[in-house]
C-alpha cells in the first residue's frame, strides 16, 4: 500500500513511517495540508494518517475533502489522549478511526492489517461487480480429456510459486479464465487481478494505459494516470494477447519482468512494482521472434512456464457436458428453468468442430435460450454454420498438440475421400481403428 503521513511532528513522520516501510508499505510523508494535498494529486494513495492540527490549522475540513474525493480509501486521525472526543468528530465526517498519540508499534502493526483487508475486500467486491455487469459464465475448469487435465493440472502447481506463466492456444478456449482461477490458486488471491488486452489500444495508449502517465506528458494528459501495472500492486497483471504487444513497448515489459521496474509515460522516476504476470496468446512466438516481430529475451521471461490449452474440437469427451453446463447458466439468467436441448441438438452441438471454442459454444447457447420458443432447443434454433472441413487453424511447427495434429488430418481425409476404406487406406490404419478414432472425435 501508498501511505501518506500528514503531520508537523518530525519524530511522529519519522517512526510512523518506518513502522509503516517495515510492514512492507510504501509512506509518503508531509508536513502541511498543502504538501499533503500535492501528494494526492501526484501519487495514488491507498490511505491516509492525518493528525488533528498541522501547524496549529483543524485538518477537519482537508479530511472532508479526502472523503468527497474518495469515500473508499481510509483515512486514520492521530490524535492526542486529551483530544479523543474531538477525533469522535472525524470519524462522524467519514474518518476510518483515530489513533491518539504515542502509540505503541503492536498497534500501527494491527491496524495496518485491518485497512490492507479493507481494501482487498473493497477491491474484491468491485471485480465481482465487474464480473457479475459481465454476466458471463465460469467455465469448468475439470475434464474427461487427458491433455486438458494435465495443464490445469500444470497451472494448479505453477499457481504456487511467483513465475511468469504463458498460456497458450486458439482464441477462445478459456486462456484468460484459467488466468483468474491461477490467481485465486496463488497465495495473491486477495490482493487484485488485473487484465490489460494488448490489442485494443493503439501503442501510446497501450503504454499509457499499462505503466500509466504524468499530467501534462502528451495532448490530452490533463491529469496523472496510474496504469494497469500499479493497479495489480500485491496481485496479478494479466496481458491478453500478448503476442501483439508493439515493438516499442517490449522493452519496458523485460524490465518489469527482470527488475519489477517501470517508469510512467512523461516521468523518468523508476518505480518499483510487486506484480506476477500471466500472459496468454494465440501466436507462435517462436515464429514471431524469428521474423522480428517479437524479443527472444521478452519470451524467455514471459515462459518460464507455459501451458497449452488443448481446442474444444480436440477434446470431444467434454463438449457436451459443457453444453449442459452453459444451458444452466444461461436458464438462470434468462428465468427459463424447464428449457432443455434436444437429442438432436446435442447430436449437433457434438458433431460441430467449435473453430471458436468455448466462447463459440458459449455464445450459441446463450443465443439459442433467447431466441427459442417452448421448453426445448432444437439444432436449428443454435444456428450453427456449417464447418468446412479443409479449414483449420492447426500448423505443422505451431504450438499444437500431436492429438490435434491428428484428429486435424482425420477431419481432412474423410472430408475428401468418397469412402471409409479409402480414408482408412490413406491413413495407414484399418477400417476398425478409423472406426473407434471417429467415434472418440464425435464424427459420427
Amino acid at each position: 500500500m501508498d501511505i501518506l503521513i500528514v503531520d508537523d511532528d518530525r519524530n511522529i513522520l519519522k517512526t510512523t513511517s518506518g513502522l509503516i516501510e517495515v510492514s512492507g508499505h510504501r509512506p509518503h510523508t508531509a508536513v502541511t495540508l498543502s504538501q499533503g494535498g500535492k501528494i494526492l494529486q501526484e501519487e495514488d494513495i491507498d490511505a491516509v494518517f492525518l493528525s488533528r492540527l498541522v501547524g496549529g490549522e483543524e485538518s477537519l475540513p482537508f479530511l472532508r475533502r479526502l472523503i468527497e474525493d474518495k469515500p473508499e480509501r481510509p483515512v486514520v486521525v492521530f490524535t492526542s489522549e486529551s483530544t479523543v472526543e474531538s477525533a469522535v468528530a472525524y470519524v462522524r465526517s467519514g474518518a476510518y478511526t483515530y489513533l491518539p498519540k504515542p502509540f505503541q508499534p503492536e498497534q500501527l502493526e494491527s491496524l495496518l492489517g485491518k485497512i490492507r483487508k479493507e481494501i482487498g475486500d473493497f477491491r474484491k467486491m468491485r471485480q465481482l461487480q465487474d464480473e457479475l455487469r459481465d454476466s458471463r459464465p465460469g467455465i469448468i475448469l475439470d475434464s474427461e480429456d487427458e491433455a486438458a487435465r494435465y495443464a490445469f493440472g500444470i497451472a494448479r502447481k505453477a499457481a504456487r510459486s511467483e513465475a511468469s506463466i504463458l498460456l497458450l492456444g486458439e482464441s477462445g478456449n478459456g486462456k484468460s479464465v484459467l488466468a483468474r482461477q491461477i490467481h485465486e490458486w496463488s497465495h495473491r488471491r486477495d490482493e487484485p487481478f488485473v487484465t490489460l488486452s494488448c490489442p485494443s489500444l493503439s501503442r501510446e495508449l497501450l503504454e499509457s494505459e499499462l505503466f500509466g502517465h504524468a499530467k501534462g506528458s502528451f495532448t490530452g494528459a490533463v491529469k496523472d494516470h496510474w496504469g494497469k501495472v500499479h493497479a495489480a500492486e500485491g496481485g496479478t497483471l494479466f496481458l491478453d494477447e500478448v503476442g501483439e504487444l508493439p515493438m516499442q513497448l517490449q522493452p519496458k515489459l523485460l524490465r518489469l519482468l527482470q527488475e519489477q521496474e517501470y517508469e510512467r509515460v512523461g516521468e523518468t522516476r523508476l518505480r518499483q512494482a510487486d506484480v506476477r504476470v500471466i500472459a496468454a496468446t494465440n501466436r507462435d512466438l517462436e515464429e514471431e521472434v524469428a521474423k522480428d516481430n517479437f524479443r527472444e529475451d521478452l519470451l524467455y521471461r514471459l515462459n518460464v512456464i507455459s501451458i497449452t490449452i488443448p481446442s474444444l474440437r480436440s477434446r470431444p469427451v467434454d463438449i457436451a457436458r459443457l453444453a449442459e453446463h452453459f444451458l444452466g447458466h444461461f436458464k438462470r439468467m434468462q428465468g427459463r428453468p424447464a428449457l432443455n436441448l434436444t437429442p438432436g441438438a446435442m447430436k449437433a452441438i457434438v458433431q460441430h468442430s467449435w473453430p471458436g471454442n468455448l466462447r463459440e459454444l458459449s455464445n450459441a447457447i446463450e443465443r439459442a435460450v433467447i431466441l427459442s420458443g417452448g421448453d426445448s432447443i432444437d439444432a436449428a434454433d443454435l444456428s450453427l454454420k456449417p464447418a468446412d472441413p479443409a479449414e483449420s487453424p492447426v500448423r505443422l511447427g505451431g504450438p499444437s498438440s500431436l492429438a490435434e495434429i491428428e484428429e486435424a488430418h482425420i477431419r481432412k481425409v474423410l472430408a475428401r475421400t468418397d469412402s471409409f476404406d479409402e480414408a482408412a487406406k490413406i491413413l495407414g490404419i484399418d477400417t476398425a481403428t478409423l472406426y473407434r478414432k471417429r467415434k472418440k472425435l464425435g464424427l459420427l
